[in-house]
């Protein structure tokens, strides 16, 4: 996995700003070539204009693009307002860290500079006839780029922010997260031989002092700490998990003073959000928030609901069978142990505020009962005895909630297929033993 210098260069690297200004150099980089890359240019080549006509040119240029990119900005702000609004709060960063509209707001930008550096050089007569030249055929291709970037742009505009993009986004984001963490299920560090939470006695915590949720873990840093000291280090606080100053975020073992835990504790980034990058859990429950939004009263849409309990089985079920006694690829820490994602925490992420929230509603029970059904037959012994589980909760709420007894008997069937399938597997597997 990466270091936690790695990670916060690639949280810098999707600054809106950033990129947007690494545009606008690049277009007062192309007005200032003109001048430079004069005398390069033959005389032969030289295609004589006169600077009113390109004036007008770059005017017309600056002015539109100031307007284009005022406007790019209040729909860009729009579209965050209607999916803080419409979906989740929780996935605007998203949307933030679109690269598509960073980079038609960069061509914007740069192209309002590249103008205004180019009027001011044409005032103070700074370009030769070469010169003009190389602005004139500057301003051909950016009026080209231009012209497609905007054919883009409305285009991704009639779907930039809704709803059922957002939730793709989301979609996408997890399952990039869980497929870095199918690759290093322990981040690179060693699976633990007895189950998460669990270590030796032997074993003295290690606390970090800001209050929030860990959003990194630097499992590198853990290391050469622990192979400098000669100890071993228990991640007991994976990201997404909220810490204080008397949770601990690690057990050490072996000789240690205060500096060595001190150390360690550096190793996990605090901040006040989750993030999707290390935490495949958080966008589960971003999901579930999307549908608990949508079976809320004021809004009142089953229909996405049942979008997102779909979504989250597709997920599952790419998850697979994972099993936790597999290692990492590649053990690049072997001082230091981090236990794997639970199966069942990721089932209670997704489907039990969907469950709370649709209590009253027959179509979400009947979905729920179904994604549990095809997930036991996806792999029943991955996800078996949290589907059960989750089965059999959702069906006790359906008995509590549903007023209609053919609705509860609709129930009731489903949730009993459930139940066969996974103690038909029990029973396969005591026949294969005896």
């Amino acid at each position: 996995m990466i270091a936690r210098w790695q990670w916060l260069l690639l949280l810098f690297s999707r600054k809106l700003w950033l990129r947007v200004t690494l545009f606008g150099l690049a277009g007062v980089a192309t007005a200032v070539a003109g001048i430079f890359l004069a005398p390069y240019v033959p005389e032969t080549w030289t295609i004589t204009i006169g600077a009113k006509a390109i004036d007008g040119v770059l005017n017309l240029l600056a002015s539109s693009m100031l307007a284009v990119t005022v406007f790019s900005v209040s729909t860009m702000v729009a579209a965050y307002g209607a999916a803080t609004n419409n979906v989740t709060p929780r996935a605007t960063r998203l949307l933030m860290e679109d690269n598509t509209s960073k980079n038609v707001l960069g061509t914007f930008i740069g192209s309002f500079l590249f103008s205004l550096v180019g009027i001011i050089a044409l005032s103070t007569e700074l370009y030769s006839d070469q010169g003009r030249a190389v602005l004139l055929v500057a301003t051909i291709g950016l009026i080209a780029l231009i012209a497609v970037t905007i054919l883009r742009w409305v285009d991704y505009l009639a779907r930039f922010g809704r709803l059922g993009e957002t939730i793709e986004r989301v979609e996408k984001a997890t399952w990039k997260a869980m497929k870095k963490r199918l690759a290093y299920p322990h981040l690179g560090g060693r699976r633990p031989m007895v189950r998460a939470g669990d270590v030796p006695e032997s074993a003295l915590p290690a606390f970090s002092e800001a209050i929030g949720y860990v959003q990194h873990v630097d499992v590198p840093a853990l290391e050469d700490c622990a192979k400098k000291s000669g100890v071993q280090v228990f991640v007991t606080a994976l990201p997404g998990v909220f810490t204080d100053p008397v949770r601990p975020v690690a057990m050490v073992v072996g000789p240690q003073d205060d500096d060595i835990r001190k150390a360690i504790a550096k190793a996990f980034t605090i901040g006040a959000e989750r993030t999707f990058d290390q935490d495949p859990r958080f966008g589960l429950c971003v999901l579930a928030e999307i549908a608990s939004r949508a079976l809320s009263p004021a809004v009142n849409d089953p229909g996405t609901a049942i979008d997102v309990i779909g979504r989250a089985v597709r997920l599952l079920a790419k998850w697979g069978s994972f099993d936790d006694s597999r290692t990492d690829a590649k053990i690049d820490c072997p001082h230091v142990w981090v236990p794997a994602i639970e199966v069942s925490d990721m089932f209670d992420d997704v489907f039990a505020p969907i469950a709370r929230d649709g209590a009253g509603m027959v179509e979400i029970h009947l979905r729920l009962q179904k994604a549990f059904l095809a997930l036991v037959g996806v792999d029943r012994a991955a996800f078996g005895v949290a589907a059960t589980r989750h089965s059999e909760a959702a069906l006790a709420r359906a008995e509590a909630e549903l007023k209609l007894e053919p609705e509860r008997h609709a129930v009731r069937e489903v949730a009993a297929k459930i139940t066969g399938r996974v103690s038909g597997e029990t029973k396969d597997r005591e026949h294969r033993i005896s």
